[in-house]
């Protein structure tokens, strides 16, 4: 059976909402930080995505280099959203079906559910990483001290 309750949040998430709590967090592991590489086994289409969360998750200052397989699967999954989305946008969200007695109803399409699951997969993963406004209210963010010096040398 395995661990019960939500998973605990990672320290430098912690960190950066202000918490007390990482100060009891000791011995946790702490990966470099830094862009992981573009997983090659990735399409065009994911590859941008993964160019676009790379960006913004290192200008929060959350990325590290251990962060790869989770963000390529964000980025799988987010295509997939899209197919689901575009598919949903051409066909509507369902067909009408004849039964064999003349009867007629409207059947959902499979890309209905498949949308709606994706979308459940991916705001976890957007709330993980800070992805979303609600989990980025309350992350605080220390400017970088080029972003500093670059104001104090504008100013004299």
């Amino acid at each position: 059976m395995g661990k019960r309750g939500p998973a605990p949040t990672p320290t430098e998430i912690l960190r950066l909402h202000g918490s007390r709590l990482v100060e009891q967090r000791t011995g946790e592991p702490q990966p470099p930080a830094g862009s992981p590489p573009c997983p090659e086994w990735m399409n065009a289409t994911a590859r941008l995505i993964w160019d676009q969360v790379i960006e913004n998750l290192a200008s929060m200052g959350v990325l590290k280099k251990t962060d790869g397989n989770a963000i390529a699967r964000y980025c799988m999954l987010f295509v997939e959203w899209c197919d689901c989305s575009h598919f949903i946008q051409e066909k509507g969200y369902s067909r009408e079906i004849v039964t064999e007695k003349g009867g007629v109803y409207d059947q959902q399409y499979p890309e209905v559910n498949i949308r709606n699951r994706l979308n459940t997969d991916l705001l976890r993963l957007e709330q993980q990483f800070g992805l979303t406004p609600a989990a980025r209210a309350s992350i605080q963010v220390e400017p970088s001290r080029e972003k500093k010096q670059v104001r104090t040398r504008s100013r004299a």
